[in-house]
């Protein structure tokens, strides 16, 4: 049985032998939109719960447009000139468009060509966050939970703000897009640490597919709110990356619309739980590095036995990476319980952590294996993961240990599928 994995900008096809015990689930595909600049000029003349985007936007209205960094596949390319085309009574100085970076790093001014076309980045101011510095930030008060709110000052000092992104189901705020375009994209360090510290994280609720009662996603819209005349521009994407739907207007009602979308097409029942769960970071370019590719490894822990395996195919050209701490953290710790001990101990409180923090609830499920052509075995080791060198291998090692008709998933596109183990779906 050959299948094709998300893998890198190419794909990796293995080729598992027909008598093992192999289910394949995929998200249901739907087919992207035939003309996505209609697509997303209709959604902007005719948004949900608001007026017209071209109607938001006063002449001498300060605009801010913020648009998701080079970790997300979301076609930039094609929302901000759609963006642009309703905004052409404003003066280009007028409009800035933000970086939603939260604690990434900055983009290289290629990479920003590569994701806007040059045009965009020649004719309009682009602000990349800084999540860092202080002095780029403004202090919004508190939120609910005590969580101090530190926005990018240019951002909160605009009078209408544009937040464009996509909505896929995300391992710990329930699905992307929607404020997370704010918080984490244009928060400061204190107010992302606050919102992922190891309560938060070790939430039941803070998990795929769950908004209602996720303390996290609460506090990421609590936390956009504090911004005034907010317009949401979020899609939904297949495979193939390609716009299957367009969710414009209203921050709350927009993004539910699209929530509810992406449920019925990404999120598949599985009637057992695994020994071995293949999966991937649902390739180019979600698979950049190790810290990413903790997405993938979620959503396989999801439907795997305990005690069982989890082979996860990633590109990594990114590394681990270098920037940021998950690696650091990683290294220092002799055992994924050591490592959750630390990040739970009262005051701990560093960038990554939650990355850290979930692949070891993870790997206190399941054996973690590490299949990439960008990482040697040393760095997946300090990791504290499993090199895999050839998946099929891999697995006939593990079916010495859980037998011969040992059962195996493949989640060829990784955490575009969200499995959860439902018995009456047989």
């Amino acid at each position: 049985m050959e299948i094709k994995l998300a893998y890198g900008q190419n794909g990796l096809t293995v080729d598992l032998p027909d008598d093992w015990n192999v289910t394949v689930i995929e998200p249901q595909f739907v087919a992207g939109v035939t003309e996505p600049a209609a697509a997303l000029r209709q959604a902007l003349q005719s948004p949900l719960g608001a007026g017209p985007l071209r109607e938001q936007a006063r002449p001498t209205d300060r605009v801010g447009v913020v648009f998701s960094d080079i970790t997300r596949p979301t076609p930039n390319h094609l929302l901000l000139p759609a963006v642009l085309r309703e905004l052409d009574h404003l003066p280009p100085e007028n409009i800035t468009l933000f970086n939603a970076l939260g604690t990434h790093r900055p983009n290289t001014n290629a990479e920003l060509r590569q994701m806007l076309g040059p045009e965009l980045v020649g004719r309009y101011r682009v602000v990349q966050n800084n999540a860092f510095d202080p002095a780029t930030q403004l202090g919004l008060g508190q939120t609910s939970r005590g969580h101090d709110v530190w926005m990018n000052r240019e951002l909160a000092e605009c009078d209408l703000h544009i937040l464009t992104g996509f909505i896929e189901p995300h391992f710990f705020a329930g699905f992307s897009g929607g404020g997370k375009a704010v918080m984490p994209g244009m928060a400061g360090q204190q107010t992302v640490l606050g919102n992922h510290d190891a309560g938060m994280i070790g939430h039941p609720r803070a998990t795929w597919g769950v908004t209602a009662g996720n303390p996290i996603w609460e506090e990421v819209l609590e936390v956009a709110k504090k911004l005034e005349r907010i317009f949401l521009v979020n899609v939904t994407l297949n495979k193939d990356k390609q716009i299957t739907a367009v969710f414009a207007g209203d921050l709350e009602m927009a993004h539910a619309a699209g929530c509810a979308f992406v449920k019925k097409t990404a999120m598949v029942p599985a009637p057992r739980l695994f020994d071995v769960v293949i999966t991937t970071n649902s390739g180019y370019p979600l698979d950049l590095n190790l810290y990413q590719a903790v997405k993938g490894m979620s959503a396989a822990a999801q439907i795997v036995k305990p005690g069982g395996a989890i082979i996860i195919a990633t590109d990594c050209w990114d590394g681990i990476p270098d920037h940021g701490l998950y690696g650091q953290l990683l290294r220092e710790a002799s055992s994924p319980q050591a490592l959750l001990n630390t990040i739970q101990s009262p005051g701990f409180l560093k960038q990554d952590q939650w990355q850290a923090q979930i692949q070891a609830q993870i790997q206190l499920k399941a054996n973690v294996f590490v299949y990439s052509d960008n990482l040697t075995d040393e760095q997946i080791t300090t990791a504290l993961l499993r090199p895999c060198h050839c998946i099929p291998e891999t697995v006939q090692s593990l079916l010495a240990q859980y037998g011969p008709q040992a059962a195996i998933c493949v989640l060829p596109e990784g955490p575009q599928t969200i499995p959860y183990y439902s018995p009456q779906s047989d």
